[in-house]
């Protein structure tokens, strides 16, 4: 499983599934310690909370966990498209939702799966295994296009050349989006380009120069791009907690 969650609460590793995160997190101490934000970023997670396995959708805007306090979350974060081939559903219908496995798979097996997580001093590892044998076992596979995509919206092309590079057109590009992604291209675009400006903030880029790399027109575009699908000012996002 990912390492225990240290003073900061949160720790994670690279998966033995290719492009996924194993990742770990304490919810705060007290009730006088608001949630930390989960941020919009193309992705599902298969998650072991609370005694039961969950499954977060993509979401369009920030979540609030209603964690108990000290309550440790453990999940398994997909590679943005990945997810649905291991779930069985398309993206879109979980998005913005937090749903138990039970609805999506056989009670039986998940019965059985949690057993063996509760057993288990490695969840993380256990679901790793899991989601490694469906898709495995995967009826419809991940996208084959979804890295092409994701890299193309990310790097800032427009919708229509992205069909283009694809092969289809922005009707079916749109399709594809939506059952790979959850979105269509244009929020993932919004969705993937917030991820990077993250990056660039947390590596100590000044604002301004985030802008303009992440593909911004400018300083107050970013600050409104943020504050829509973060739910907060950039400052407040990346404080140290």
């Amino acid at each position: 499983m990912a390492a225990a969650p240290g003073p900061g609460g949160y720790r994670e590793r690279a998966s033995r599934l290719a492009g996924a995160v194993v990742w770990a997190k304490r919810a705060p101490g007290g009730p006088a310690q608001a949630p930390r934000r989960v941020l919009p970023d193309g992705c599902t997670d298969l998650l072991w909370w609370g005694g039961r396995l969950t499954v977060a959708g993509p979401d369009t805007t920030a979540h609030l966990p209603a964690a108990r306090p000290g309550e440790t979350c453990v999940g398994l974060r997909f590679a943005p498209g990945q997810g649905p081939a291991v779930f069985g559903v398309p993206a879109h219908v979980l998005r913005d939702r937090r749903v138990p496995l039970e609805e999506l798979w056989p009670r039986e097996l998940v019965d059985r799966l949690t057993g063996t997580v509760a057993g288990t001093g490695s969840p993380g590892r256990v679901l790793e295994q899991i989601a490694v044998r469906r898709l495995r076992e995967a009826a419809d596979p991940p996208d084959p296009a979804r890295n092409v995509i994701a890299a193309a919206l990310g790097r800032g092309r427009s919708v229509a050349e992205v069909a283009r590079t694809v092969g289809v057109g922005e009707r079916q590009l749109r399709r594809r989006c939506l059952d790979a992604f959850g979105y269509g291209p244009k929020t993932l675009a919004r969705v993937l380009r917030l991820v990077r400006a993250l990056e660039l903030v947390r590596a100590g880029m000044p604002y301004a120069d985030v802008a303009a790399h992440a593909g911004y027109a400018d300083q107050a575009h970013l600050a409104r791009e943020v504050k829509a699908l973060a739910g907060a000012p950039l400052g407040v996002i990346v404080a140290p907690r």
